[in-house]
């Protein structure tokens, strides 16, 4: 059985190492890839009935390359990615239903839409209303019915597994297009410590060390989860690859997000062992701490010392840099301004671009999904980000059986607070942390907690 899940592992990596190739040598190859990857997971889930959450799989899978197409030109539109999410899950739960529990979410999807009505009369004429609206909202409803499809469902382990699976294979390929793109980057420094996107495959450095941290946490956590040698060490080498690729982007915040991810998962997974399983956590800890010093000395090498400088708030000539946020800071306080000056319906979805435009003169899209919430809608922000907040909280406290529910509620917190929900991927694996995890038996046993 072991040997199977190895080859099956080993053919999944190899299709994914196929696809990054095939669309790095014909660019235009990534639509006809996508159409397929597409029209397979509708028949995939239509014909299983959803009946092992094939859904969810599907989700996963185009959550975590959602990136990879866009960056290769690959979409149709701009936001396929998150209405493609949406429509697995609103399928799925054709099949499946949801919790009764869910009141919660419903209202929190019901509240972000005073927002449009509010922007139909604040947005200025020369804004597409569509576009804006599509742009501000569509991450928040992904999450939304994300959370409506996972809160209090019910999956097996390897179920869960397979999930994170389908997640995990695109980040891959999109890892190995990078390489592909990038293979040296010493003439991708020339532009000192800021967000490189040279190193980034020619797209946004905040998203593509966002996706690649997301695929350093799942890589890492399979290490301590999936209990065979040879995936196990191949996992290591995947994580060493991807984390270097995360790091040279230049962008900290899915680096840090991730870091900060891992040591959540691990306090979690720690606890719930035995004293003797605890001491070899330790142990593993200590190799991926060696591991880590490793992959940074060959990066600090590599980047001549610049990616140090990066991390220390410092420019090329290493002198301190006055703004650790990069600008990120005034975007806050200026969506802050918006809401105490529109406290009650908020300025409207999509304004808080124009808004800023006119206090500072600079367009910038939001990168604050918190801040953003408050301005654009007003109190009804403030109960939409409680609900996000507690809901998940009062769910953990009874049901502690999901070893990455602080993992994910972090990483979907500390994403939406340096990039928004410019990708699906923070809402879905918002998702993902309510989800109740039982063992892999005919007929889960219903209980609090489990035991290994």
């Amino acid at each position: 059985m072991k040997k199977l899940e190895y080859i099956n592992y080993l053919k999944l990596l190899l299709l994914h190492l196929l696809i990054a190739v095939v669309v790095y040598m014909y660019r235009p190859a990534g639509q006809f890839l996508l159409f397929g990857t597409l029209g397979f997971w509708i028949f995939y889930v239509i014909l299983k009935e959803n009946k092992n959450n094939e859904a969810l799989m599907a989700a996963a899978y185009i959550s975590g390359a959602e990136v990879f197409y866009r960056m290769t030109g690959s979409m149709v539109f701009y936001e396929t990615g998150k209405y493609s999410v949406i429509l697995f899950l609103l399928i799925g739960m054709f099949y499946k239903g949801t919790s009764v529990k869910t009141v919660s979410y419903w209202f929190y999807l019901l509240i972000l839409f005073p927002g449009v009505v509010v922007a139909s009369f604040t947005l200025d004429y020369d804004v597409v209303f569509r576009k804006a609206v599509a742009f501000n909202l569509s991450g928040p409803v992904t999450l939304g019915v994300s959370a409506l499809y996972c809160y209090y469902k019910k999956i097996t382990k390897t179920q869960f597994n397979y999930v994170l699976l389908m997640l995990l294979l695109p980040l891959i390929a999109n890892m190995i297009y990078l390489f592909l793109y990038t293979p040296s980057i010493g003439e991708a420094l020339m532009s000192g410590t800021n967000s490189n996107y040279a190193t980034s495959g020619g797209y946004g450095p905040n998203q593509i060390s966002t996706v690649m941290g997301m695929g350093a946490i799942i890589l890492f956590t399979r290490f301590f989860l999936i209990k065979n040698k040879t995936i196990n060490f191949i996992d290591i080498g995947l994580l060493a690859l991807m984390s270097y690729r995360a790091i040279i982007t230049f962008s900290r915040g899915g680096v840090l997000t991730a870091v900060i991810c891992i040591l959540a998962f691990i306090a979690v997974y720690f606890y719930k062992q035995d004293s003797k399983e605890q001491s070899k956590i330790v142990f593993k800890m200590g190799l991926f701490g060696v591991i880590g010093i490793i992959i940074w000395m060959f990066t600090a090498i590599k980047t001549e010392g610049l990616i140090v400088n990066r991390y220390t708030n410092r420019d090329a000539a290493g002198r301190l840099e006055d703004d650790i946020t990069t600008g990120r800071a005034e975007l806050i306080i200026t969506e802050l301004q918006g809401f105490y000056y529109n406290p009650v319906i908020g300025i409207g979805v999509g304004k808080g671009k124009g808004m800023r435009s006119e206090m500072t003169g600079t367009a910038t899209a939001s990168h604050n999904e918190v801040s953003r919430l408050l301005s654009e809608h007003g109190l009804l922000g403030l109960v939409a980000i409680l609900i996000l907040i507690l809901v998940p909280i009062i769910f953990w406290t009874k049901f502690k059986n999901n070893y990455y529910f602080l993992a994910f509620l972090a990483f979907w917190f500390l994403t939406i607070n340096h990039s928004a929900m410019r990708i699906a991927l923070p809402g879905f694996v918002y998702g993902l942390a309510l989800l109740y995890i039982v063992d892999d038996k005919k007929h889960p046993v219903h209980r609090k907690r489990l035991t290994d």
